[in-house]
Formats: structure tokens, C-alpha cells, sequence
């Protein structure tokens, strides 16, 4: 495996205006990943994994936010079929791992602990907000579309759609890379 490579992921999960419904927790719906190679500074591949939930479903102002409906998400594989897709296709339980946050990393944590699904990653997780954050010189920590804004790069595709946002994201990882301020996993 090439150390050099790193999984920059993205979810979207089932969400409302205001609070969840009773009994309806949010849910995974869509897996972003994008594969970044650090020392070409390149993206290298963009993939998208659908996830069908189980106890919540897509609301329509989930549908307004992410584009994602319910039908389409029915189309999707299981959490825990998401989950070791991740593992086996993409390295993701070897590989170091970021995403723009920890909402992420905790929603997996979450869902693994309620659904008895194998958590797919390692413990190697960077969480390039906090990076982008501290090369930057802010106080305030911003979202993904105002880090695009302040790097100066465009916002590609979607925004709030699992796949677009990894891709987005990847791209500030390589300029926080090209800025030698991506941290070195310890």
C-alpha cells in the first residue's frame, strides 16, 4: 500500500428542519470518497457509495439541501454492506483518512455502535478543518464552500452531495499539502 495515498470522505445522512422525528435517527445515506495522492498531489479517484436507511427516511428538506430522494437512496446497499464496500475497495480500515470536520467520523462511530456494523476505518483520521483552520490563521473555523473562497479554488459540483463535498474537500487537502501545512500523521 502507498502511504502517500490518503481517503478524504464525505457523508450525507437524513436530516429535517428542526429536530429529527421521534424514534427517527439520523442515518447515513451517501458515502463521498475521494483518494488523494500526497506526494503527486493529485486527486485520483472519485467514488460514491448509496446507503439505503433503515429507520429514518429522506425528508423532503433533506431532498431540497443534498438532491438525494428517497427512491434513489432505496436503490442503495445496506450500512453494513456500505461499510465493508469501504473496507475492501478502498483500503479504508489501512489507509489514513480525512474529512472536513469530525460530524463524519462521529456519524459513523454512531451508526456502527447502534447497527453492530464493523467500523470501516483506521485510527489514522485528520481532520482538515482544524488544518485549513490553523494554515490559515483563523479564529473562526469555516465551512467547506468559505475554505473553497479563501483558497481561491471553485467550488466543484454539488455542494451538501457526499461525492462533490470529498472532491472539494481533496482539493483543499492538496493546498494545504502544496502549503506544506497538512499535518503528518503521528
Amino acid at each position: 500500500m502507498d502511504d502517500a495515498l490518503v481517503n478524504v470522505v464525505d457523508v450525507e445522512a437524513t436530516c429535517w428542519d428542526g429536530q429529527p422525528p421521534p424514534g427517527r435517527p439520523s442515518e447515513i445515506i451517501e458515502v463521498g470518497l475521494t483518494v488523494v495522492d500526497l506526494a503527486a498531489g493529485v486527486r485520483v479517484s472519485k467514488h460514491r457509495v448509496l446507503v439505503r436507511p433503515q429507520r429514518s427516511a429522506v425528508s423532503a428538506f433533506c431532498t431540497e439541501l443534498t438532491g438525494l430522494t428517497q427512491a434513489e437512496v432505496d436503490t442503495g446497499v445496506s450500512f453494513a454492506e456500505a461499510c465493508r464496500l469501504l473496507a475492501a475497495e478502498h483500503d479504508a480500515g489501512a489507509r489514513p483518512w480525512a474529512s472536513w470536520g469530525d460530524y463524519d467520523r462521529n456519524q459513523f462511530t454512531r451508526q456502527c455502535r447502534a447497527t453492530g456494523a464493523r467500523y470501516p476505518f483506521g485510527r489514522v483520521h485528520t481532520n482538515a478543518k482544524v488544518a485549513f483552520t490553523e494554515a490559515h490563521g483563523l479564529r473562526k473555523r469555516p465551512g467547506m464552500a468559505q475554505a473553497l473562497e479563501i483558497a481561491g479554488l471553485p467550488l466543484e459540483g454539488r455542494h451538501h452531495r457526499g461525492e462533490d463535498d470529498a472532491w472539494n474537500i481533496a482539493a483543499l487537502v492538496l493546498h494545504l499539502r502544496a502549503r506544506d501545512a497538512w499535518p503528518v500523521p503521528a
